[in-house]
């Protein structure tokens, strides 16, 4: 179902994401964060839900986030996943991405060490310094 998708993600020199392709890059990267402890609970699920919801004005989701979910599952290595992404959108975007991510970590109450090392490990490869991403980390940790 995603496979053009996915080929013209991970190209050598990929393209600028249209809105339709951003939001499913997004959104997949959010379920990848989420399914990291080994499960995507229902306050991860509407989490995800709520940052589509408001990053694309939509009203419902919910139709978004099973696209998501299956381009996920179907998304080569984080790593390559990552990269492609980070290739393919400016830089304000990746860091609202880390905003989105840690918004899923933290939607449970619980930073899981899967999801710390997967925190650890995106970031840098969206071009974000670690240094952002804990300022982005604290500043939601304090608005909870």
């Amino acid at each position: 179902m995603f496979a053009d998708f996915l080929r013209r993600l991970t190209a050598e020199e990929p393209e600028i994401l249209e809105d339709a392709d951003a939001r499913l890059a997004l959104g997949a990267l959010l379920v990848r964060l989420g399914r990291a402890d080994g499960h995507f609970d229902a306050a991860e699920r509407e989490q995800v839900k709520a940052i589509l919801s408001k990053r694309y004005g939509l009203a419902d989701a919910s139709a978004l986030l099973a696209d998501c979910e299956t381009l996920e599952s179907e998304a080569p290595d984080t790593v390559r996943f990552t990269r492609a992404i980070k290739e393919a959108v400016a830089y304000e975007d990746r860091l609202n991405v880390i905003v989105a991510m840690w918004q899923v970590v933290l939607a449970d109450g619980v930073r899981d060490a899967q999801e710390n090392s997967l925190m650890r490990m995106v970031a840098p490869m969206l071009g974000v310094a670690d240094q952002d991403s804990n300022a982005v980390r604290r500043r939601i940790e304090s608005q909870e």
